[in-house]
């Protein structure tokens, strides 16, 4: 028994050293820079787009993405990081609906009819609401039988003839779309 204490008491003191004296140690932080992803990269209407040509028409820098389908209907949502809004949605839908029927049926009233858009399209904004700012919306049926829309929801606070100008942009950005890949 007297030797059992005599090992006991020298490993007590030795480990009660050494959590006294024990060197920090620093642990070294990730090398690896974070890896870029592509908007396709989550499937949907996502696959149509792509942040630089967003940036490039838009000037929007983004480079987060979501996509949803729900039975005909694809749709994407892309955001910066960290931030909710502005953001950009594309949905793209199947349809069988002519020029006509677009016109009559689909393109809101007071919008502004565009021109070498598709079969046929559309621009508006939308005043701002408690939530979100202004929305630019541009609206077309695509030669292939397919309706799409793209809408910018803006920040709280930005004027609606921010709005209007972007509708222009989305409108340089959306004939840049390619439906039919989807």
């Amino acid at each position: 028994m007297r030797a059992r204490i005599w090992l006991a008491v020298p490993a007590v003191l030795l480990a009660a050293g050494c959590a006294e004296e024990a060197p920090t140690v620093a642990v070294p932080a990730d090398p690896r820079p974070p890896v870029a992803v592509a908007a396709a990269s989550s499937g949907g209407a996502c696959r149509l787009l792509d942040f630089a040509v967003i940036a490039e028409h838009t000037g929007g820098e983004f480079d987060v993405a979501a996509a949803t389908e729900r039975g005909d209907t694809h749709t994407c949502v892309v955001r910066a990081a960290g931030a909710v809004l502005p953001e950009l949605t594309l949905s793209v839908t199947e349809t069988s609906i002519d020029a006509a029927t677009f016109t009559l049926d689909v393109q809101p009233s007071g919008a502004t009819k565009i021109t070498k858009l598709g079969k046929a399209g559309y621009r508006r904004t939308l005043p701002k609401t408690a939530k979100a700012g202004p929305v630019a919306e541009v609206g077309w049926l695509a030669t292939e039988g397919r309706l799409a829309t793209l809408r910018w929801t803006a920040p709280t606070g930005a004027a609606k003839a921010e709005a209007d100008k972007t509708a222009g942009k989305l409108v340089t950005l959306a004939k840049v779309i390619d439906t039919r890949q989807l």
